[in-house]
């Protein structure tokens, strides 16, 4: 796992390079092992291209990058891993391609060589990437399907420049920008973000997953961001339950197969729940010898611990189990670094459970995790996105399975006859009266700790909006949802958090449930084979790992995941509080007085615990640091 950037610059100021240095320093979390920096005289200015490299195959300096094609057309910087490099390779190979590494970096140049674009489908990874063509002087930049990989970028007038973080980025910058408030009013309101191409910056942009754009240097004109993959969610008709059941345990086997190559020790991040544990399990299956290390975080005496469920795995497999205990005290002591290291606001202190298991991978030498993101969006996981498969039965005009379906929901644990008729209220609610649906749950699109005059000079949208069902997917509702998902609406953020926390330790952590193969195969199934006719979610996959995971993870009937208990962790900190809303009073957005009185309000019991207590403490206190 690498960090990358670039930066191209028509007039460049004397401290050009200065600035260059500096940003691939501030880099070095994701790659302490090697760095790398070339420079190019292009159409009057300079383009020059930089890289960080933590070593995980071929561990040897021949990995260096920036990395150049054998015909010295192409120079490339690349930040992730090409888990079938070796099969492409042998391909390559029989085409009359030469190589001088065993780096899966010199097999993806060499692929970009033989089929650019068009190759970009033939690859089993994470990548983001960045190739400059010195024949035609453009600069291509790639992101991975899901975007497990960040690439972050700015243009202007002058230039173009590009970066893996957010922090190299503004220090390739003549100037910091501002804060982009629209961003800063649907994560504070909403807890949205991550959720497209905008960032907490104005004019700092995320390369969407799945997306390239090409830029021309001698002209500065972009082309793009347009898709390079867009799975179909078209139901097949042609496999029975038993037998898709029976294919995915093969594709996701061979997954853990190729996620399994490494120079470098493995371990994995295990909760305890059916995704993490089906990875663990996978892992021995594939290697009865193979020493297993598993990280897990552990909150003893609350209902967000799952040691005893972790247990049952790691007995299982025989693993060396790992724990990560946290005191309150820890996440003030932390805070800090752990927003500089996510460069942008996040959700909950969920995500301070997760930096403490990077670091205690990296503190047991362990270099390389295996994680179970990505299994909730592709499988029905969660709550089963209830919402969306009601649709599709209406669609279909199975209107009497709608109640039946509600009633089976409402039975499992986390759930409610409450939540089931919110759901139906929802579902028959046009989209016009979002807003007023919003205030009768409580989420207020303009609440009081909110500036309201502020917003209203800006005319700010107070709601956003939900995109519109897709005619063509009428009855895939479910699939729909699923994909949108997948490519940017709710996976993006789990995602970040688990690149910026596991590349702060420098340790790279993957994501096997993540294949292009794999996704569109389950997105083609019908809808009855992910969430079962009584709401069980993942059912096809619970069938597919029998024999593989103990029965008492499958047979599981709660989701608990990496939450923490947010609320205790918060009335610990007292006065701390005070200090990082401080910055209220600098931030327009906010009535800083009104801000810190919810909050007292909360924490003391007055009101009930909502998330927006971390928002708001996580949007000041970044702020602070930001500015």
């Amino acid at each position: 796992m690498c960090g990358l950037l670039g930066s191209f610059s028509q007039h460049p100021e004397p401290a050009f390079d200065k600035c260059l240095r500096a940003a691939l320093h501030s880099l070095g979390n994701r790659g302490p092992d090697d760095h790398g920096l070339v420079a190019f005289k292009v159409a009057g200015g300079q383009l020059a291209l930089g890289h960080t490299r933590l070593s995980i195959i071929d561990l040897s300096s021949r990995g260096h990058q920036p990395m150049s094609s054998t015909d010295g057309r192409y120079y490339i910087v690349f930040n992730g891993e090409i888990y079938n490099y070796r099969e492409l390779r042998q391909e390559l190979k029989s085409l009359g391609h030469a190589f001088h590494t065993d780096s899966d970096t010199e097999v993806l140049l060499e692929a970009w060589s033989k089929w650019g674009l068009s190759g970009l489908r033939r690859l089993t990874g994470m990548f983001a990437f960045a190739v400059y063509d010195r024949h035609v002087h453009t600069l291509t930049l790639i992101r991975d399907a899901f975007g497990i990989k960040p690439l972050f970028y700015q243009q202007d007038s002058e230039g173009f420049c590009f970066a893996s973080e957010i922090s190299a980025l503004l220090l390739l910058l003549p100037r910091k920008p501002g804060l982009n408030l629209q961003r800063a009013y649907d994560y504070l309101v909403f807890g949205s973000y991550d959720n497209g191409a905008d960032t907490f910056y104005e004019g700092i942009h995320h390369l969407p997953p799945g997306h390239w754009l090409t830029i021309d240097l001698q002209t500065l004109h972009i082309e793009g961001p347009q898709r390079w993959w867009w799975p179909s969610i078209d139901e097949r008709a042609d496999l029975s339950f038993d037998d898709a059941a029976a294919q995915l345990r093969e594709m996701f086997l061979e997954n853990i197969r190729l996620h399994l190559r490494s120079d470098v020790p493995l371990g994995a991040a295990l909760s305890g729940g059916v995704d993490s544990s089906a990875v663990v399990c996978a892992i021995r299956h594939l290697q009865p010898e193979m020493p297993i290390h598993t990280f897990t975080f552990v909150a003893p005496g609350t209902a967000v611990d799952e040691e005893r469920w972790a247990d049952i795995v790691t007995a299982h497999v025989g693993a060396q189990a790992h724990r990560v205990v946290v005191d309150p005290s820890d996440l003030a002591r932390d805070l800090d670094d752990m927003i500089r290291a996510q460069g942008e606001p996040f959700c909950s202190t969920s995500i301070y459970a997760q930096y403490r298991v990077f670091k205690a991978a990296r503190e047991a030498g362990v270099i390389v995790t295996l994680d179970g993101q990505g299994a909730d969006e592709s499988l029905a996981g969660y709550s089963g996105y209830p919402l969306a498969y009601l649709r599709s039965l209406v669609d279909c005009r199975q209107y009497v399975r709608v109640p039946f379906f509600l009633h089976a929901w409402s039975r499992w644990p986390g759930r409610n006859r409450r939540q089931a008729l919110l759901i139906l209220a929802s579902l028959m609610t046009p989209a016009q009266l979002r807003s007023i649906g919003l205030r009768a749950l409580g989420r207020d699109p303009a609440p009081c700790w909110l500036d309201q005059e502020w917003l209203d000079e800006q005319s700010l949208p107070v709601a956003p909006e939900p995109p519109e069902p897709s005619p063509e997917c009428s009855g895939r509702r479910l699939m729909e949802q699923m994909r949108l998902a997948l490519t940017g609406s709710g996976l993006s953020a789990l995602l970040r958090h688990g690149d910026r926390n596991s590349m702060r330790w420098s340790v790279e952590s993957r994501v096997p449930f993540l294949t292009c193969d794999v996704v569109e195969f389950l997105l083609t199934l019908p809808e009855s084979y992910l969430l079962s006719p009584n709401a069980q979610t993942k059912r096809i996959f619970r069938a597919a790992m029998r024999g593989i995971v103990p029965d008492s993870i499958l047979n599981r009937r709660d989701k608990i995941g990496f939450e923490t208990p947010e609320y205790d962790w918060l009335r610990c900190q007292g006065e701390q509080i005070q200090d990082w809303l401080s910055a209220a009073e600098e931030l327009p957005i906010l009535n800083a007085s009104a801000s810190m009185q919810e909050i007292s309000n909360i924490l003391t019991g007055q009101q009930p615990f909502s998330p927006q207590v971390w928002r708001l403490i996580n949007y000041c206190r970044w702020a602070q640091l930001s500015l």
